[in-house]
């Protein structure tokens, strides 16, 4: 077991045995899964495939690019790229376990070759410097205190000119968050920025923002309906697999933070100034 407390956060062991088994209960064929099978489970930020397509409209792919996903998680977003856009993508994620499964659905969905993974960490990515033509991140930064030098790495390895692409946690007006959260049981590893304070940090590292859209109405409203599954037995397949035994509590805390503005989500595009 790690001794890093946020990957000890996100590691279950057995977790890609319990995505089989919820797969074959959900009636998929583990044989030819596609991207869209795994979205209820693999799509694990703010607002799940919705939220993924609105930043990727956001960006503008056009299906050269060569993309590096930051805190890749299973891998949801990466391999939809790769399927809905023909990029090349490659995924860096602190947690072990989250890269092994993604490596697993990867090989079950056919993306072996157009996407890959490692272990790594964002505060120092293993790729050379303008290496991608986007880098992208959804719902990873608040487990990262030192956001000067996450953006300062997501700059490094972009080429001149190329796009960052953020979904992310924000502290919102009404106070700190209710616990736990998806991304934190209690505060010690929840590192939130106001949205104003991360535009200063963004352009601080070095990126100028092309686009900025505040997403916490839909994400809300994902939240909400997220939190509905907590009041029954929850469907097969979802992201409560990742969670543990208080996915309940942490459904219904995301709801009532986005309501309270206690957090807030935006999306975001910014090209790397030189």
């Amino acid at each position: 077991m790690t001794d890093n407390p946020v990957e000890t956060h996100y590691t279950r062991t057995d977790l890609g045995e319990a995505i089989l088994a919820a797969l074959r209960a959900a009636g998929k064929d583990i044989d030819h899964l596609t991207p869209d099978d795994l979205a209820p489970v693999d799509e694990f930020h703010g607002g799940q495939r919705p939220a993924t397509v609105r930043l990727a409209e956001l960006v503008g792919f056009v299906g050269s690019e060569r993309v590096l996903d930051v805190g890749s998680g299973l891998g949801g977003p990466s391999r939809y790229l790769a399927w809905r856009y023909g990029c090349r993508v490659s995924g860096v994620d602190l947690t072990a376990e989250f890269v092994r499964v993604a490596e697993m659905l990867t090989r079950l969905t056919g993306f072996v070759g157009r996407v890959d993974y490692r272990q790594g960490d964002a505060l120092d990515l293993p790729f050379e410097s303008e290496s991608f033509d986007v880098v992208w991140s959804q719902n990873a930064a608040m487990n990262i205190a030192d956001r000067d030098r996450l953006y300062r790495e997501m700059r490094r390895v972009l080429k001149p000119g190329g796009k960052l692409a953020l979904q992310e946690v924000a502290a919102g007006p009404g106070g700190p968050p209710h616990y736990p959260v998806q991304w934190a049981r209690e505060p010690s590893i929840s590192f939130l920025y106001s949205q104003k304070a991360t535009r200063a940090k963004l352009a601080t590292a070095g990126l100028s923002v092309t686009a900025w859209q505040d997403t916490t109405e839909p994400a809300l409203q994902s939240a909400t309906a997220r939190a509905r599954n907590a009041d029954g037995p929850p469907p097969a397949l979802g992201t409560h697999l990742l969670l543990g035994g208080d996915w309940q509590a942490m459904f219904r805390n995301s709801g009532r933070n986005l309501e309270e503005r206690r957090t807030e989500l935006f999306n975001a595009v910014l090209e790397r100034v030189d």
